[in-house]
């Protein structure tokens, strides 16, 4: 594989800054962002006051521990705007991203949180091994989804050629890597996989493909998984993390010359590792999850944010600033499938939308090869229990999913009294895929 390391000059200051160099930014950064949606955010202001608490209550980043959490249902309870510490006039773009209901979780962004958002992402497609002047292939959903144009405008930032082919259309976009000859990808390592059997369908060596980097997130995804699309494509395989409600992509990105672990971008988001059950921080290195508090955003701040990531953080290498190490699962019932976030939830309500199907299901994570699956085990009605009936329910509430939820499922419906029960709370996720 070709060298991607940086180059002298190719880092940022604050990349190579010392502990006691970021720490002191982010305490002045943090003060700043306390007292921010303390004055502008209805929603901080009454939060804070409740929980007994004042921006000036902070002194040392340890402080920050003293603040309360917010949680995805925070925002869903502040549909669409409520979450804002700006005049809506000054947001200049909306996301959003899917929640267990039908109303989105919606993000809003100023033009110096776009400009913050370009920036940190560039900086990890460099990280990845990316430079100006490289032709960028974006295969990231557009729209509502913060991966397509927050890969889009971190490459034009970066000084790139950017082939804005969002998701789908799988020979389209082996017949323009194959013409336009783009040195970087950004893709989901899933449908980088269905890229790859599309080259051999094609009859074509990927090995002989320009890519050298791909850039991977939006999904969870394994080493094992890492190596076979490196031997693949003869190319590096590089993780990014990023979530709507802190910023999108960018937040944190492996470097390439070490791949040990995404650095997080510690000059603009702040991490904690807290014990999921009780809340309470737990030091660097041990496992716990992941909280999350911007230190300069402007339209939606977000303070102490429980992204419900299972990870720990670690020293810097390749970077001064701290690693988390790759996301090994959640403390919440949340799936990630193919790049969509799926709750159990959602499921339930699709299958209460049919007459045939009683309200007890299960969901089954599997892998077929290397694509990850889920099934659906939901039961009949006694009034649907044919064969017939029953598939006609499966078709229907198959349609239900990929129509609401964005994915495709293989439902099997049992006979009533069929699908797994359990004692007590309801296991209504069961995870039988490789671990390695």
């Amino acid at each position: 594989m070709e060298d991607l390391s940086p180059r002298p000059g190719d880092l940022e200051p604050i990349e190579t800054a010392s502990r006691d160099e970021i720490s002191a930014l982010q305490l002045e950064r943090l003060k700043w962002s306390l007292n921010h949606a303390y004055a502008n955010s209805p929603f901080y202001r009454k939060k804070f006051d409740d929980h007994g608490v004042h921006p000036d209550d902070l002194k040392t980043l340890a402080d920050l521990a003293k603040f309360p959490f917010t949680v995805k249902t925070d925002l869903r309870d502040n549909y669409p705007f409520g979450m804002f510490a700006v005049p809506r006039e000054q947001i200049m773009r909306i996301h959003a991203s899917s929640g267990t209901t039908g109303k989105p979780t919606v993000v809003g962004y100023t033009r110096n949180d776009i400009e913050m958002w370009a920036d940190m992402g560039a900086r990890s497609i460099r990280a990845s091994g990316g430079r100006a002047g490289d032709i960028v292939h974006v295969a990231y959903g557009y729209g509502l989804f913060t991966g397509g144009l927050g890969a889009h405008y971190a490459a034009e930032k970066l000084g790139c050629t950017v082939v804005p082919v969002s998701g789908g259309m799988t020979e389209r976009q082996v017949t323009l890597i194959t013409d336009f000859k783009p040195r970087v990808i950004m893709v989901t390592p899933s449908y980088m996989l269905s890229i790859l059997d599309e080259f051999h369908r094609q009859g074509i060596d990927p090995r002989d493909s320009s890519l050298a980097a791909g850039i991977f997130g939006a999904e969870p995804w394994t080493n094992a998984m890492r190596g076979e699309i490196e031997e693949a494509f003869d190319m590096h395989a590089v993780d990014i993390y990023g979530l709507s409600e802190v910023m999108g992509p960018g937040v944190a990105n492996e470097c390439v010359e070490t791949k040990d672990g995404l650095h997080i971008w510690e000059d603009h988001f702040y991490p904690e590792i807290i014990n999921p059950e009780t809340g309470d921080p737990v030091a660097d290195g041990e496992m716990g999850e992941l909280v999350f508090t911007t230190l300069t955003k402007e339209g939606l701040p977000i303070i102490r944010y429980r992204t419900r990531d299972l990870t720990r953080l670690l020293p810097g290498t390749a970077r001064s600033m701290r690693r988390m190490e790759k996301i090994t699962g959640r403390s919440d019932d949340m799936m990630i499938l193919r790049g969509v976030n799926v709750f159990p939830t959602q499921i339930e309500e699709q299958i209460l939308k049919c007459a045939g199907l009683a309200p007890h299901f299960q969901v089954e994570l599997t892998r077929d090869g290397r694509m990850d699956q889920m099934i659906v085990h939901c039961e009949a009605t006694n009034a649907a229990a044919g064969e017939e009936a029953r598939r006609a329910s499966a078709r229907e509430l198959a349609h239900h999913i990929k129509s609401v939820v964005g994915v495709s499922t293989r439902i099997t419906v049992h006979s009533p009294g069929g699908a797994p029960r359990s004692e007590g709370k309801a296991r209504r996720v069961v995870d039988n895929r490789p671990k390695s």
